[in-house]
């Protein structure tokens, strides 16, 4: 039975034997659109003070919302996918982002920490169904051969997230408070529902006869390479997120920074993020392997440095550009990989992709608030982070030796966008 996506994708003629290709809008407004949901994910990284003093917790209680979150996408990915399977990809892009913008409103108004933790649950869960329908569709109006891109321009809201959405909360919070970063994420989520209402064209419904169906998505589980790829994605996440998620306070309380240092450095972080995104998305179609390892290599390096010289501020500064830069150059090639690996369900690949990164978001925050809690203080959480990275590099060999055994006739997939529907020739995927 086909699994086949809309045919959507416009295409450049192919010119030296290279195949220029036009990005569809749809996938830049989908970019925009996530940009609002990473501005949510992230910004608590440069709140967790003021959310603890306010709500009467410890910094690590704190620290726990951006589990909650990552929790509550970890749960909605698969789940959401599952549910909203055979529906219209325009609804239900357009109802995950509006219960999204309720769930921001729902966080700016709570009395209490329970009710806090539920909005970002909340939050969470259509961020996680925005994710996943929204990474098949911009997958489907592509080329195989330029998945890594399209899902790097959605990356690249994240990036912007990390850039502008998570300094201006961190700023929100310290002149306005808190709940005004809250608020402002509400705003965008408005904008971005506009963008998707007015710019994301009704996908037409696939025949009866190639509607997706759970029973032949779920088959891709059957292959190790779609679980390898997964703790990859799990293990680098986590190792990033297992230090991002305790900045603040290491920067102030370690690196000695002022308070009002913490929007600067995080907007650094955000310009490596976008730098990084735009390296791995220019080079992890054709270098998949390399990209992942040389960014997961990067990222050990650099919280190994930070764990090791954190307490000088101008390094501290320094390294959190650098983090920035290694952590995002490797995410286009961790989605691309799961998406070429489970080509056959590219919805289900979706929810994977975003349930295996948040599977590392939820762990590297609670890593990090455990070895806080056990003394060592906010530098150990760079130690524990780069063991994290150091094994989803170890983890990731083996996957390449798995991939480099495998007969190359079975390493294709038929392009452009396969899984799509679209057709084309058959090309590699994943070298």
């Amino acid at each position: 039975m086909s699994t086949r996506l809309p045919q959507l994708t416009v295409y450049m003629p192919i010119r030296n034997g290279t195949t220029r290709d036009r990005m569809p809008l749809a996938v830049h407004i989908l970019g925009l659109s996530v940009f609002a949901l990473g501005t949510s994910e992230f910004m608590l990284s440069g709140l967790l003070p003021p959310i603890a003093e306010d709500m009467d917790v410890t910094i690590p209680q704190a620290g726990l919302l951006i589990s909650a979150f990552a929790i509550g996408m970890v749960v909605g990915a698969p789940l959401l996918a599952v549910a909203t399977l055979r529906l219209p990809r325009r609804t239900t892009l357009i109802t995950l982002l509006a219960v999204f913008g309720l769930g921001q409103v729902m966080g700016a108004l709570a009395p209490n920490y329970p009710l806090l933790f539920a909005s970002r649950v909340l939050s969470a869960l259509a961020c996680a169904g925005f994710w996943a329908v929204g990474a098949a569709v911009a997958v489907a109006m592509v080329p195989v051969t330029a998945r890594a891109r399209a899902l790097a321009l959605m990356i690249g809201g994240l990036s912007l997230a990390n850039v502008l959405g998570v300094p201006a909360g961190a700023f929100l919070g310290e002149h306005l408070g808190w709940r005004s970063a809250f608020w402002a994420v509400a705003a965008a989520s408005a904008v971005a529902l506009a963008g998707v209402v007015t710019r994301i064209p009704a996908l037409p419904r696939p025949a009866p006869g190639e509607r997706p169906r759970l029973a032949d998505e779920v088959r891709i589980y059957r292959d190790r390479q779609v679980w390898l790829s997964i703790v990859v994605v799990a293990f680098a996440a986590g190792g990033v997120f297992c230090a991002f998620s305790y900045f603040a306070p290491l920067l102030t309380e370690v690196a000695g920074l002022d308070d009002g240092w913490v929007p600067t450095v995080l907007a650094l972080f955000g310009i490596g993020a976008l730098a990084g995104t735009a390296i791995g998305g220019r080079f992890a179609d054709a270098h998949l392997f390399g990209v992942l390892l040389g960014g997961l290599a990067g990222s050990t390096v650099v919280l190994v440095a930070l764990a090791l010289l954190g307490r000088y501020a101008a390094v501290a500064v320094v390294l959190s550009f650098l983090l920035g830069v290694t952590c995002f150059a490797t995410a286009p090639a961790l989605n691309a990989r799961l998406f070429n690996v489970a080509a056959a369900a590219p919805t289900l690949a979706g929810a994977t992709t975003t349930a295996a990164f948040n599977l590392g978001n939820t762990g590297g925050p609670w890593l990090g608030g455990t070895v806080i809690d056990a003394g060592f203080g906010y530098a150990s959480t760079a130690w524990a982070g780069a063991a994290l990275t150091a094994t989803a590099i170890a983890v990731a060999g083996v996957s390449l030796r798995l991939h480099r055994r495998t007969p190359a006739a079975s390493r294709v997939v038929s392009g452009p966008g396969a899984g799509s529907g679209v057709p084309g020739k058959t090309v590699r995927t994943d070298a």
